[in-house]
């Protein structure tokens, strides 16, 4: 377990201290943290999406270190954390939403945080869920952008469901597996292809589903062309890797159990913000949710998708600013 103090300049020129580390959790990973601001704000812990994405390398931004105490991690396996995932000998039976939760616990108690406010969307949201619902006591308040529980249902509508309105990018997807494997669980073929031997497979394979996620926010105002293939290579592998590895098995989570646990949130403060044209992730699944969590607002934004438009920005920064005074 490491410790550091480092620097890093702000877009205004000014230095910024913040603590960095790499933190044991066990089964021979290393997960990297890092925090931002003064260790009296208010503690505020940002939870990365994919699974598999990593944290923005960059200060963070919408949650100012200047009034919170920012924390930020890379989950096992993807980012600056040890073991990488795109390596296929790293193990990934030790990499579940089980172990994520101990290392999240873990992480709170290293930097010596009481209770902090979570933030996330997309698999950042399922995590910060199945968190809160395990630790309510440990949670101030919750900000979820882009709402998932990973329920088999919402896996199957974002890797097939969806592909009525992209027929041809969805048929590309399917295609990237064997012939005998079409008709039958993709996202485990996909998940066996990224074991493969071979290093090209794994390249193809990796290519093949990040040009489907591509697809998939196209249409958004802020789906950019190659949002999720425009990465390096080592992050690519990593990031389908896992991702085959969490959805073909839906997270290790029963059918709705998320949305059925939700009464264990009562007393935590939640805004749920969600795009109404998110066509991986349809804003059902944060009406359900705020509707079993009696302490969240949702605020549902018509011009925006997954990627997010400035009213959805918008929607986030009063949730930032409201809690932080409380």
């Amino acid at each position: 377990m490491t410790n550091a103090a480092d620097s890093e300049q702000t877009e205004d020129g000014q230095d910024t201290d913040f603590e960095h580390g790499m933190l044991d959790v066990g089964d021979g990973n290393l997960v990297y943290w890092e925090a931002w601001g003064d260790p009296a704000n208010k503690p505020a812990l940002i939870v990365h999406g994919g699974p598999g994405a990593g944290s923005n390398l960059r200060r963070p931004r919408g949650i100012d270190p200047d009034r919170f105490r920012v924390v930020r991690f890379d989950q096992r396996g993807c980012g600056r954390s040890t073991p990488n995932a795109a390596d296929p000998a790293t193990d990934l039976s030790v990499n579940t939403t089980e172990h994520l939760l101990r290392d999240m616990e873990q992480l709170r108690r290293h930097l010596g945080i009481e209770r902090w406010m979570l933030y996330g969307g997309s698999w950042g949201s399922t995590l910060i869920l199945a968190y809160a619902e395990r630790h309510p006591e440990r949670v101030s308040e919750i900000i979820i952008p882009a709402v998932t529980t990973t329920r088999r249902s919402e896996i199957d509508w974002l890797y097939r469901g969806v592909g009525r309105f992209f027929p041809d990018a969805w048929e590309r997807f399917r295609d990237g597996v064997p012939e005998a494997e079409r008709d039958g669980d993709l996202l485990a073929a996909y998940g066996r292809l990224m074991e493969h031997p071979d290093p090209e497979v794994r390249a193809k394979a990796a290519n093949d589903w990040l040009a489907w996620e591509d697809a998939v926010i196209s249409m958004e105002v802020n789906g950019n062309p190659g949002a999720y293939s425009d990465r390096p290579d080592e992050a690519k592998l990593a990031f389908v890797r896992i991702c085959a590895h969490y959805f073909s098995n839906a997270a290790w989570l029963e059918e709705g159990e998320l949305l059925r646990n939700a009464h264990r949130l009562k007393g935590i403060p939640g805004v749920l913000v969600h795009g109404r044209l998110d066509m991986g992730g349809p804003p059902v699944t944060a009406w359900e949710l705020a509707k079993a969590w009696p302490d969240a607002e949702l605020f549902i934004i018509d011009d925006s998708g997954h990627t997010g438009s400035d009213a959805f920005r918008d929607a986030l920064m009063r949730a930032i600013d409201r809690f932080a005074e409380r």
